[in-house]
């Protein structure tokens, strides 16, 4: 049996972007893929707003953690993904042998409360073609 891949979620303060797609990621991939997220600068906390918006597609990311980003982090990862943060490949180590994807999802922090569900939604979506590549062995 092939071993599960790892992916790492970043964005700033790991406080609502990268804590969704972990989320995403962990209920949508049923346990099939390992999943971790962080960021450069952690805030610290988790934002209400992103886990109430979560709470709307049933998914409960209360339990998460804001944690910040560190070299064991992305050694452990097979697959890097930012979010706003910096290029993938400035942030990986330079003989980092996994995928590096940047998407370029906006802050949704402080803005209206519907952009926070059209973040949310991007996000969903970018994951489950994760999911799809990971699965097909693309990624």
């Amino acid at each position: 049996m092939p071993r599960k891949r790892k992916v790492l979620f970043v964005c700033v303060g790991n406080s609502c972007r990268s804590q969704m797609a972990e989320g995403f990621l962990r209920t949508i991939g049923k346990g099939s893929i390992e999943v971790r997220s962080a960021g450069t600068a952690a805030s610290g906390i988790v934002s209400r707003d992103a886990v109430k918006a979560m709470k709307e597609r049933g998914i409960d990311i209360g339990g998460q953690t804001s944690d910040q980003l560190t070299d064991d982090m992305l050694e452990w990862a097979d697959i890097v993904v930012t979010m706003g943060c910096c290029p993938a490949g400035e942030l990986c180590p330079v003989d980092f042998k996994g995928l590096k994807y940047d998407w370029p999802v906006g802050d949704p922090l402080g803005r209206p409360w519907d952009e926070m569900r059209m973040v949310r939604d991007d996000i969903e979506a970018r994951v489950r073609e994760l999911i799809e590549e990971i699965e097909s062995g693309r990624g």
